[in-house]
């Protein structure tokens, strides 16, 4: 065999996401650009804030010296000094420069963090529906998977998470705002959930860490605030980036926070910096450290996001969908139809509407729209959308 049988496994259950998104390229292609309603990518459509770009524009015009150069691999000085001052702001702990790992994007600090504190076989257990690259990260560094269901309105089931937890245990990763559901965990969850893990870590006589996958943090709607992790449980890791607030998805910019108050927090840190090398990623990108540095409290314009939400989740549950309402990121997740929500997708898709299974993301039954999209694409396909809905509630009956 020419791959590895790990790597060949894992194409045969590629993402979806992908495999939708270059499906629609190639429907671009035949019908032109315009015909074609393209929602399975999360790939923002907002420009960056005017503030950064007139800051590259003027580090383009007054280069630093040795901008371009390495550095070290936790990431500049400045940088981490400035997001630590930001955390300190936000959370009341005390962060430092040292706390924080720039990364090549959240997805780089994911694996990052794995490869820091896993052990061959050991377990993390991710709620579901789940963004599923994280099924791949965890793998890359020798762990499992293991799921556990969420509740019907895609809340945290404690419950279950407990049951989950055993001695292989290592990691919780939740995601929040989460990928593909848009469901903030409120802080209530949170709270319980870090009694848990304490209460765990007594039982086991060893440290379970809470990872955060906080990449859309910054949208958020309906004037919810969203709970600070670090306030619960002091061994959690956020992991976040800058490309959805600041819209640089392909800049691949974002960093890693360790809670302070975290025990053998330095040694921890050490590992992740090892880690940060050795996996080829080196340092994060020189240029965006330097322009995201400033811009802890900044992002693009959220209530255009949120407008978008209103309006498609207004309409589809006209049509008679049933949509648990997200309360952030840039993601509507319906129940399909269609029990087979496979097919229900290849139905949409006859009418150039993409989108992504449920099972994609470990949810049979539902599917994924991701409405990070000029209006006008959503306002072409809401006849597919209606159509389709008409036909199976015509069948139904």
């Amino acid at each position: 065999m020419a791959i590895s049988k790990r790597v060949k496994n894992a194409l045969n259950s590629a993402s979806w996401v992908r495999r939708m998104f270059e499906e629609g390229e190639e429907l671009k292609r035949i019908h032109g650009e315009e015909n074609v309603y393209d929602f399975s990518l999360g790939n923002p459509n907002l420009e960056p804030p005017a503030s950064l770009k007139k800051a590259l524009k003027t580090l383009a015009d007054n280069p630093i010296p040795g901008m371009h150069r390495y550095m070290s691999n936790s990431g500049y000085s400045d940088t981490r000094k400035a997001i630590a001052e930001y955390l300190k702001e936000e959370s009341g702990l005390p962060f430092e420069e040292k706390h924080v790992v720039m990364t090549v994007g959240a997805a780089g600090g994911l694996n990052v963090v794995l490869k820091a504190i896993l052990d061959e076989g050991e377990e993390v257990i991710v709620p579901s529906p789940y963004f599923m690259e994280f099924k791949f990260y965890i793998e890359n560094s020798g762990g499992e998977i293991r799921l556990v269901e969420t509740n019907d309105d895609f809340s945290l089931n404690l419950s279950e998470i407990e049951k989950a937890i055993g001695t292989k245990t290592k990691a919780v990763l939740i995601n929040s705002p989460n990928n593909p559901t848009g469901v903030v965990y409120d802080q209530a969850s949170l709270e319980k959930l870090g009694d848990l893990l304490r209460r765990k870590n007594q039982e086991l006589g060893k440290t379970l860490y809470l990872i955060t996958d906080e990449a859309y943090r910054r949208i958020v709607f309906d004037h919810i605030r969203l709970p600070v992790a670090f306030r619960h449980y002091p061994h959690t890791i956020r992991v976040t980036s800058h490309s959805k607030d600041l819209s640089l998805a392909g800049e691949r910019i974002g960093y890693i926070a360790l809670n302070p108050l975290c025990e053998e927090v330095d040694e921890l840190i050490s590992a992740i910096i090892f880690a940060n090398r050795t996996l080829g990623f080196v340092n994060a990108p020189a240029l965006m450290q330097r322009l995201v540095a400033p811009l802890q409290r900044n992002s693009v314009n959220i209530r255009e996001y949120e407008e978008k939400r209103d309006f498609f989740y207004k309409s589809l549950t006209a049509f008679g969908y049933e949509v648990v309402k997200p309360q952030g990121a840039f993601y509507l997740f319906p129940k399909a139809p269609l029990k087979d929500d496979v097919a229900f997708v290849r139905e949409l898709q006859s009418r150039r509407i993409l989108t992504v299974p449920g099972t994609g993301f470990g949810r049979a039954g539902y599917f994924r729209i991701a409405y990070a999209v000029d209006k006008r694409v959503i306002e072409g396909a809401l006849p597919g959308f209606r159509e389709v809905a008409e036909k199976y509630a015509v069948e139904k009956r």
